[in-house]
């Protein structure tokens, strides 16, 4: 079931800022005009891991994706409680600030790959990876969201 805690205006606002700031759509096949739960199931089904942290001054997970939970081995609320840090290995820390600083002034970052760690331990790396600001129509800011593929 797709996951229930971001609300429809949350989940269209990462497809809608995603399309604004790289002039492609998140989700190949979905009209952005469709109903919300048509967007609700794309976005969850993506076969790519859609992930998405908001503002807090350490930045919290709000919505993983089927996959991304997968991945990260992880239900909905265990990873709506991780800080987004905790996402990368500490020694990756450094460059994961470094991309986000940089998504921060551009809008968005396009070819990123890192290796990730699991609740497990396991690493997986994350390849073909965008990373963009949530901004809504206003320009008001609402955190980041990315989009990847892995090689496990």
């Amino acid at each position: 079931m797709p996951n229930s805690k971001p609300s429809d205006a949350t989940l269209r606002l990462i497809v809608e800022s995603y399309q604004r700031l790289t002039g492609k759509p998140l989700l190949e096949h979905l009209h952005l005009h469709g109903n919300d739960s048509d967007l609700r199931t794309a976005i969850w089904e993506e076969p790519r891991a859609i992930v998405a942290h908001g503002t807090e001054v350490d930045p919290i997970f709000f919505y993983g994706n089927r996959l991304a939970l997968q991945l990260f081995e992880m239900n909905e609320d265990e990873f709506a409680r991780l800080p987004s840090r905790l996402s990368a290995e500490p020694m990756a820390q450094d460059a994961r600030v470094m991309l986000l600083e940089k998504v921060t002034q551009q809008g968005y970052v396009d070819g990123y790959s890192g290796m990730r760690i699991a609740k497990s331990g396991r690493r997986f790396m994350i390849t073909d990876t965008t990373v963009w600001n949530l901004l809504d129509e206003a320009g008001l800011y609402h955190g980041q969201a990315a989009v990847f593929r892995s090689t496990t």
